[in-house]
């Protein structure tokens, strides 16, 4: 279980990181690596030897913090820290500054950690965080590591510019990491671009704002970067060209792609699945995008979720074998109920009326009933799987409330766990009194009818029903034009209990029709918390804004634990790299203390 101490000796503010170079290196142990044998067979060993400061990230386009967060719990949290992580929704910047602040309590002050635990646990505390006077200068670097700004726009980058300015120590070894924004690659927002009369790809900006990302590896030189997209991007074009193969082009060699000239870091451009890499000057046609493809269930990730990913290293910092690249393979799959099961049930809300218990038991056994009424008696396990399913209505069976910001846990603490010693120890906190944006939304009493359905079926099924012909009762069709024609067959689909969830995108901020929830008995779409566990972010991390820009941040987010997977590749490229230049800088300070 994860658990914080939150006691100890204070500590001073940190000092920037040349100064920390140059004051604290004296002492540190220069022990070599030491790995890890405890790994699938096709794994290379994990390095696990210890630097005296941590690498320095970036993170562009952070959205709430998937990436940086899987990164900066590498180890024992001692890896990798974030100098600057930029994001330009408000919502997502709030949730992001406020988990730079838990990180900098649990750092600096730990003795002060109660202060973020108390605004989880008070249901009465205001909607968004305000600092003690003892932690008000924390609060303040938390600001300044997550910054609302958009970049592309002269102001934006004004502001990152000086940031990475005032934090950035170039010379060490550092990471770029992030996914530029990718509705235009994507494939439904594809579709849904080009049925706009006067839309054409070479003028939407979200193209090339991967070029912003690409600006500051040709401008800071990071010895490594990790970019993230959607799957579409690897078939998206602009004038007639695929923008894939150009991105790979010029992320291998930013200062040819920016007019600058090849003066400056190169890269090779690895696959995290393979192993297989893209170079400067070599032929883009001879490399299949798709070994770039992440499948995220293949790494203990409980959905379907298949990203790009690239690594890029700079040419002079390569591995020695590109197994060095690889992810860990060979992980048991995980289910959706493992997850979600030992979470607190709800029940869905009421939209576009009253909502109470009763209210809302009373409709959906009205919607039961119709759905028995529909049911042909010879079809036996249907019909009995209805009749039964009326008990579950019965209280005290029947969850109290559609959950909240807020709720309650059990006083033992013994709700929550996956049944899982490692995915217990990602996701749980000792320190929670209650789950954290566990709230579902409300239905129309048309849309109860279905999950109810659709839920009850799944279980008789082993797989959600499709299209009008799996919800072939009347009553049941949506009202939709395009129903019919298959081209929405998944319009309505139960997350199944044994299976890894389907993507879990920002779509779900609009409806849950897409996320129904595998017990008919709670009859709803799936909460912000059990979005998040899918997406695994730990149970501590506090969602800011409406229920709706909660959904949409877990949505857009890349899953904190595989990133905290591709941040063990990272560290193991990087260690031997970052441990020479801390050691020669320590040979250096002393010469200088000598000669002094």
């Amino acid at each position: 279980m994860r658990r914080t101490l939150i006691s100890g000796d204070v500590s001073l503010p940190r000092m920037p990181a040349i100064m920390r170079d140059l004051t604290s290196l004296l002492t540190m142990s220069m022990n070599d690596s030491q790995i890890n044998l405890n790994l699938p067979e096709d794994a290379t060993p994990e390095t696990i030897g210890c630097l005296n400061e941590p690498i320095q990230v970036v993170d562009l386009f952070a959205g709430p913090g998937g990436l940086g967060e899987g990164f900066t719990s590498s180890g024992e949290g001692d890896r990798f820290e974030i100098v600057i992580s930029a994001e330009k929704d408000p919502k997502a910047w709030q949730t992001l500054r406020l988990r730079a602040f838990y990180r900098l309590l649990k750092k600096q002050r730990p003795d002060l950690l109660f202060e973020y635990y108390n605004f989880c646990n008070d249901p009465k505390a205001p909607e968004t965080f305000e600092p003690s006077v003892n932690t008000e200068y924390l609060w303040e670097l938390a600001g300044k590591e997550a910054k609302c700004i958009t970049l592309g726009t002269e102001q934006g980058n004004t502001t990152l510019d000086e940031a990475l300015n005032d934090g950035l120590n170039e010379k060490r070894p550092w990471v770029l990491i992030g996914g530029p924004p990718c509705q235009a690659y994507s494939i439904v927002g594809r579709a849904r671009n080009q049925s706009k009369v006067d839309y054409k790809a070479e003028d939407d900006h979200r193209h090339f704002l991967y070029k912003e990302y690409l600006r500051i590896i040709r401008e800071r030189q990071p010895t490594m970067f990790v970019m993230e997209n959607v799957k579409g991007i690897l078939s998206s074009k602009v004038n007639n060209e695929r923008i894939f193969s150009n991105i790979l082009k010029d992320l291998s060699d930013p200062g040819q792609a920016l007019h600058e000239g090849s003066a400056g870091k190169q890269y090779r451009i690895y696959s995290l699945v393979t192993g297989a890499s893209f170079g400067p000057g070599e032929d883009v046609d001879k490399i299949d995008p798709r070994t770039f493809i992440i499948r995220a269930e293949d790494y203990g990730i409980p959905q379907a979720r298949h990203r790009v990913i690239l690594l890029g290293i700079a040419t002079d910092s390569l591995p020695a074998s590109k197994d060095r690249v690889k992810l860990a393979s060979g992980e048991s799959k995980v289910a959706v109920g493992q997850v979600l099961k030992n979470l607190p049930r709800l029940r869905s809300g009421l939209s576009k009326t009253a909502d109470s218990q009763e209210g809302w038991i009373n409709v959906v056994l009205e919607q039961l009933d119709y759905l028995r009424s529909q049911t042909d008696p010879v079809d036996v396990k249907l019909w009995g799987a209805l009749q039964d399913l009326s008990k579950a209505f019965e209280l005290p069976e029947v969850p109290v409330s559609p959950g909240g910001k807020r709720v309650k846990r059990t006083e033992a603490r013994d709700d929550g766990s996956t049944e899982n010693s490692n995915l217990d120890e990602w996701y749980l906190d000792g320190n929670l009194d209650y789950w954290l944006n566990h709230e579902s939304r409300g239905h129309m009493p048309t849309d109860l009818r279905r999950y109810l359905f659709a839920a009850v079926y799944a279980k008789l099924h082993g797989a959600s029903p499709k299209g009008h012909r799996g919800f072939s009762l009347e009553g049941l069709a949506p009202d939709h034009k395009n129903w019919e024609t298959g081209k929405f067959s998944d319009r309505f689909r139960v997350q199944m209990e044994d299976k890894y969830a389907t993507t879990i995108t920002s779509h779900i901020s609009k409806d849950g029709h897409y996320f129904i929830h595998y017990d008919p008995a709670q009859c709803r779409s799936l909460s912000v918390r059990e979005a998040a566990r899918i997406q695994t972010f730990p149970d501590n991390y506090f969602f800011q804004g409406s229920r709706t820009d909660q959904f949409h941040q877990v949505g857009n987010a890349v899953p904190p634990l595989l990133a905290s997977k591709i941040s063990k590749v990272v560290f193991g490229i990087l260690f031997d790299k970052v441990r020479d230049y801390d050691k020669r800088l320590a040979e250096e300070v002393k010469g200088e203390e000598a000669y002094a």
